[in-house]
């Protein structure tokens, strides 16, 4: 079925994959997210619970990289224990996990900030923290660039655990068609390549609009985070690097 011009995705292959020439935003192609799809894993949520592909073989391939099918069953440990939506008939739901060669800290360093989403976020453009003092509840604008079918977010806090890396908001209002949208953000440590590393897991669940299918509103709300995951790799392991550059010429 068609986007209808709200800026939901649509596929049109046979094989049900993302394409980067079938994501329509405002009934137009969006060139911008060309080059971001490749770089995370998704993992669907049908019948209010996360459904695990099969492995086969010893390694599966997650950004670029070889990881040991251990990686997998931490991954699916992480989205049971912080992830598990209650999805209702009229929602969808998804998760994408992404690996980042960058410290925990500095990523958690990024990922945290309520009040400043811009820092990693390609599509904000201002953000202004209307109430609260960034405690729970706390509630946020967000100007959106142009570009997207939306201009502005109101957002609000629910969680923030600077303890188990956990980050979780609920959208309140808008310009926009993601009704009752909700995510968790979770960040844990790994070693990737021999060096600190870290998985990010995002998952969110949000309304049908009225028009559109389950497939067609997930496949927009994917597309939007898999550009955040990129982007957030991105600045993460450019700091990364900078940071150990200067240790060496501090030696």
């Amino acid at each position: 079925s068609e986007a209808n011009g709200i800026g939901l995705g649509k596929r049109s292959s046979s094989s049900g994959d993302l394409s980067l020439s079938e994501l329509q935003v405002g009934g137009a192609f969006w060139t911008p997210l060309r080059g971001y799809f490749p770089e995370s894993k998704l993992i669907s949520q049908p019948n209010n619970a996360f459904s695990f592909p099969e492995i086969s073989g010893q390694l599966v391939i997650l950004t670029g990289h070889q990881f040991p099918v251990r990686y997998r069953r931490m991954e699916d440990e992480y989205i049971r224990r912080h992830h598990r939506h209650e999805i209702k008939e009229h929602q969808c739901g998804k998760s994408l996990v992404k690996y980042i060669k960058a410290p925990v800290p500095l990523v958690w360093s990024l990922v945290r900030r309520f009040d400043q989403p811009q820092k990693y976020k390609p599509f904000v453009s201002r953000c202004i923290v209307q109430a609260g003092d960034l405690q729970i509840g706390s509630v946020r604008q967000v100007n959106v660039k142009s570009g997207l079918p939306a201009t502005t977010s109101t957002e609000r806090l629910e969680l923030l655990d600077d303890e188990e890396h956990i980050f979780s908001m609920t959208i309140v209002g808008g310009d926009h068609r993601l009704k009752n949208y909700s995510s968790v953000i979770t960040v844990h440590p790994e070693i990737i390549d021999g060096r600190p590393g870290t998985l990010v897991i995002e998952s969110f669940v949000v309304d049908v609009p009225d028009g559109n299918t389950k497939d067609e509103t997930c496949y927009f709300v994917e597309a939007l985070i898999k550009c955040n995951l990129k982007s957030l790799t991105d600045v993460s392991e450019r700091s990364a690097v900078h940071d150990r550059t200067e240790l060496i010429d501090r030696i």
